[in-house]
């Protein structure tokens, strides 16, 4: 470990020690940076100049600048960084310096800083601004402003009052006071009109039932195993007793949607030990909001339940079909030819006409001729029902739930009458006031293939086939948005996930304006139908030269491209680099990132203005630790020499580790690379890419699902989904089921992205796109670029009567520019809808591929994505550099599932839980460490390429680019943590150079 001592970087706040820095700034300013929030006017030059001394001038520039961009001042004792100093020292003639200065005396900064105040006329962080400041947060919380979302508008609203900021703590403090003090009393306006009996109800909800293991506040948290009749019984009855309970009739008109989902946050999180605890206001509202969250939460487990249970039962009676009907295959033959033999015998015209029916049988073998009789009808029934039959066979292990499924409160868009009715009908079924299923029921919305079962000999509609007709209706209704649940979160009627008509059309102005479409869609087509005309003669002029692309059988053929060429010097760089990379402990490693970009300061309990657990920072890094490597948290506490439990390490899970902090943990990574100037070599952040890596499911899951690619036809898998910037940055981490295309959650991590990156390029595989994904990605201004096979995809002309010589062969379509004039504003308001997040991109995308053939604005979506597509395809054949930039760039991706692999490393690498939000949790955590890696790595890179360059060699930022940081060999991810040896060892090296940043020498 004594290696370490060459380690550049600032000193480590040890978890003793550590402590919230009020401000860091970047190291290695961009030219832009440096203009924008480093300049001095001519006037401030004079202020400057009044003071004594070049160290104080420097030091007076720098703080007269800090005050105007961060609103609060530089720390006496932290030095400025040497770009910074020496950009104000230029301005003012002064000598450059090699290290930021640090105050001489004391008096002299405060006297300085008092000046400063005086000179941009800010005031002081005095009893009258705290009074100020509290009547203006006291206003703003009441307004439903979430408590995380306080301290940055707080901090907003001094810099405009021109106050200078406090410590953060002491806003922390403040803000925490006057939330709790707002939430109290709005805790007791919603609980107030709560009935004594509700008060009760909601009381034994904290009580465990007789009979049962767990109390019904705790059954209502869990995430659905895998569908099964008794687990979709077992949610109905939870459903059906928060409606009896009144759950939809609660009044909660006070709560804003986000802090609505907040309090049920914080009731989910809450054990009922601790809510007997509460104050009564607070445990009913909390109670109360997150029932009414459950509520929509299980609607939405009902009907992936019920899709999920359906489709599984649909592919065994599919496979029970395809393997009888091997097994007939044979059999079949051999009866075919008897049949045809005889016929044949029959047929013969040299057979006598006298000849009796017992010598015709005794001829043709009676026993074999029935025998291959009853071949031949089995294998007819097969294929006209043996399908349907084998489905009709699970019919009872179905109808153990449908009834009570069928009797949700489902509602229907125009033209789903037929459905509606079927499930009135079945309903009046089910309570015995129709006893037999009648002849002129409605069948529009039975499925073609179930028709041959649907009725008996007799004209009346056989039930069980109809029934089932039914429930493949519902599922594909609700997929589609046919038929919604309106107390549902994702499966309410489609103009609920977008802008409803007022709202669109108070913003539909600057919506075009801010994705910067035109409005009439005119404008559009005529420019999209230039570009294809430039793209497609420019690629019909160069066919004859490019030896990459060929016309067979009116398709294009695109040559495979080889593997990108490694010159040998590019070899010894990467081997260079990776060898001088020491050994570190992920533990350490996380210590040192910490230690420069201080991600660990968004950990916090909601509320809670500071960490009162003991040993916080290592509870943190170890519960990090324990998620990222998949160990677990009880391995974990048996795996650390620190003083720590199990519970310290729950309790850390349960209350810090959440999604929004784990967010915003990674967000500060991802930031914080990019003031490490060899980031650059890699690119700016306009690129990325996003592929599906596939982890092991060793527990019940509504998520799980076979893949028998890798796991075979027995083990369950998930995909975890990861979106990752040019630079080898994870900017985006979502856990999603195999079963389910992958593009339909490229656009979640685009859209959520809140990193300083700004992806324009997003490269992916095949299973990464769609027509409609084409469409939406380039309303929302991102160019969607695919890995596809060029020979298997379909060209489409913008304009039939134009022709592109060679080319014309091989377009087999054209697109309907009309459809997309007419859906053109609906089409923007989809857009400008996911631009705000009104709802997440893959429930809007699912309903859009789902729709029935009648939906023209799903089919004008498609129509522009086949415009789109075949653009983007005759780009892409005579594009080299693009194919080239694409290998690199999903290699990164594969790069990055290696890592993910070496650290993901206990319990085989696979999921122990089913849960949706532990295992989020993990995968988000993975995305934590690997990008601590990437951060760690390119610091120690940024090292040993100094040394190399400042010894004479040569080294281009082009050999670089092929260089990656995701190396892992000398991360050491397991053994025993936080070794009290091991960490002092750190400490002393770190400390040696704790007067250096990253890239500093």
């Amino acid at each position: 470990m004594g290696t370490l001592g060459i380690m550049p970087g600032p000193e480590v706040q040890t978890p003793g020690r550590r402590r919230i820095p009020p401000l860091l700034l970047p190291t290695d300013p961009s030219p832009e940076d440096l203009v924008h929030s480093w300049t001095l006017s001519a006037r401030d030059q004079v202020e400057v100049l009044r003071c004594r001394g070049e160290a104080n001038r420097r030091r007076f520039a720098v703080q007269l600048c800090t005050l105007r961009a961060y609103g609060r001042f530089l720390p006496e004792a932290a030095p400025t960084p040497v770009a910074i100093t020496n950009h104000l020292a230029r301005q003012l003639d002064l000598p450059l310096v090699l290290c930021g200065d640090l105050p001489e005396r004391l008096a002299t900064e405060t006297e300085q800083l008092q000046r400063i105040r005086a000179y941009l006329g800010w005031q002081p962080f005095d009893d009258a601004a705290r009074t100020r400041l509290t009547h203006w947060l006291t206003q703003r919380a009441t307004e439903d402003i979430l408590p995380r979302d306080l301290v940055e508008r707080a901090e907003q609203i001094l810099r405009i009052w021109q106050i200078v900021l406090p410590a953060r703590s002491t806003l922390d403090a403040l803000v925490v006071s006057v939330t709790a003090h707002v939430q109290d009393a709005l805790y007791t306006r919603i609980a107030t009109p709560f009935t004594p009996a509700l008060q009760h109800a909601l009381d034994d909800l904290l009580d465990v039932p007789a009979g049962a293991r767990r109390s019904m506040l705790f059954q209502l948290k869990e995430y659905p195993p895998e569908a099964s009749p008794a687990v979709i019984l077992r949610y109905i009855e939870r459903y059906q007793f928060l409606q009896d309970l009144g759950v939809s009739s609660l009044d909660l008109q006070g709560l804003s949607p986000a802090l609505l989902r907040y309090c049920a946050d914080l009731a989910k999180r809450t054990d009922a030990r601790a809510f007997r605890r509460f104050a009564p206001a607070k445990r009913y509202t909390l109670t109360a909001c997150f029932l009414v969250e459950s509520h929509k939460t299980i609607l939405d487990h009902l009907v992936a339940l019920h899709d999920q249970l359906l489709t599984k039962k649909m592919r065994e009676a599919h496979h029970a079909f395809e393997q009888r009907y091997q097994q007939l295959r044979r059999q079949y033959r051999r009866g075919l030819t008897k049949l045809i033999a005889t016929g044949n015998t029959l047929l013969d015209p040299t057979r006598a006409s006298t000849t009796t029916l017992a010598t015709l049988l005794e001829d043709l073998d009676a026993t074999a001729l029935r025998a291959a009789v009853d071949i031949c009808t089995e294998r007819y029934q097969l294929e006209e029902r043996g399908e349907i039959d084998a489905l009709r066979a699970r019919y009872p292990g179905l109808r153990r739930y449908l009834p009570a499924f069928f009797a949700l409160p489902f509602q229907g868009e125009p033209g789903s009458d037929a459905l509606l009715q079927g499930l009135d009908m079945v309903r009046q079924l089910d309570a015995g006031t129709l006893k037999t299923l009648p002849r002129l029921a409605p069948t529009a919305f039975v499925p073609r293939k179930f028709w041959p079962a649907l009725s008996e000999t007799d004209g009346t509609l056989d039930r069980r086939t109809w029934e089932l007709g039914l429930a493949v209706a519902v599922r594909d209704g609700l997929r589609s948005g046919d038929i919604f649940l309106p107390a549902s979160r994702r499966h309410v009627s489609f103009p609920n996930l977008v802008y409803d008509p007022t709202r669109w059309q108070a913003e539909r102005t600057e919506a075009y304006t801010e994705l910067q479409l035109p409005q009439a869609p005119d404008d559009f087509c005529a420019r999209l139908q230039r570009e294809f005309d430039t793209v497609a003669q420019q690629v019909a002029q160069g066919l004859a030269t490019n030896a990459s692309v060929t016309i067979r059988q009116n398709r294009l053929h695109l040559k495979k491209r080889e593997a990108l060429e490694v010159a040998p010097r590019l070899v010894e760089l990467r081997r260079t680099l990776e060898s001088t990379l020491p050994r570190v402990r992920i533990e350490d490693l996380l210590t040192q990132v910490n230690g420069w970009c201080d991600f660990t300061r968004v950990f916090r309990h909601p509320g809670e203005r500071a960490p009162r657990m003991p040993h916080f920072f290592t509870t943190l890094l170890a519960t990090l630790i324990a998620h990222g490597t998949n160990l677990g948290l009880a391995t974990m506490a048996h795996s650390v020499e620190e003083p720590m439990t199990a519970d310290h390490l729950q309790e850390m899970s349960q209350w810090c580790v959440r999604e929004e902090t784990l967010k915003a943990a990674n967000t500060l990574l991802v930031d914080y690379l990019r003031s490490v100037p060899l980031s650059a070599v890699w690119g700016d952040g306009t690129v990325s890419s996003s592929d599906g890596q596939r982890f092991n499911l060793q527990a019940s899951s509504l998520l799980g699902s076979l893949y028998p690619r890798y796991f075979g036809y027995y083990d369950r898998a998930v995909t975890v989904y990861t979106h990752v910037a040019d630079q080898h940055r994870v900017f985006h981490t979502q856990v999603i089921a195999c079963a389910v295309r992958e593009a339909t959650y490229v656009l979640d991590g685009l859209l959520d992205n809140d990193t300083i990156l700004r992806p324009k390029e997003h490269f992916v595989d095949q299973h990464g796109y769609t027509d409609q994904l084409f469409g939406l990605c380039h309303l929302l201004g991102y160019s969607l670029m695919p890995r596809l096979t060029v020979s298997k995809q379909t060209l489409y002309k913008l304009d039939r009567t134009k022709h592109y010589g060679p080319l014309d062969a091989v377009f087999h379509g054209t697109v309907d520019l009309a459809l997309i004039r007419e859906q053109w504003d609906q089409l923007v308001r989809v857009a400008a809808s996911l631009r705000h997040r009104t709802a997440p991109a893959h429930i809007i995308l699912t309903r859009l591929a789902s729709s029935a053939p009648s939906d023209r604005l799903a089919k004008a979506l498609t129509a522009l994505g086949q415009a789109l597509k075949s653009l983007y395809l005759l780009r892409y054949i005579q594009d080299e550099p693009l194919r080239a930039q694409m290998q690199l760039q999903l290699n990164r991706g594969e790069r990055r599932h290696q890592l993910a692999r070496r650290l993901f490393f206990a319990n085989q690498g696979a999921f122990q839980t089913g849960d949706y939000e532990e295992m989020m949790n993990k995968a988000t955590c993975l995305s934590l460490l690997s990008n601590a890696v990437v951060v760690w790595n390119t610091v120690q890179m940024s090292h040993t390429l100094a040394q190399l360059r400042a010894n004479g060699a040569t080294i281009a930022d082009e050999d670089l680019a092929r260089v990656s940081p995701l190396a892992f060999a000398h991360v050491i991810p397991n053994g025993t943590y936080f070794v009290r040896q091991g960490q002092a060892e750190l400490g002393g090296d770190l400390r040696a150079s704790s007067h250096r940043r990253p890239g500093e020498l």
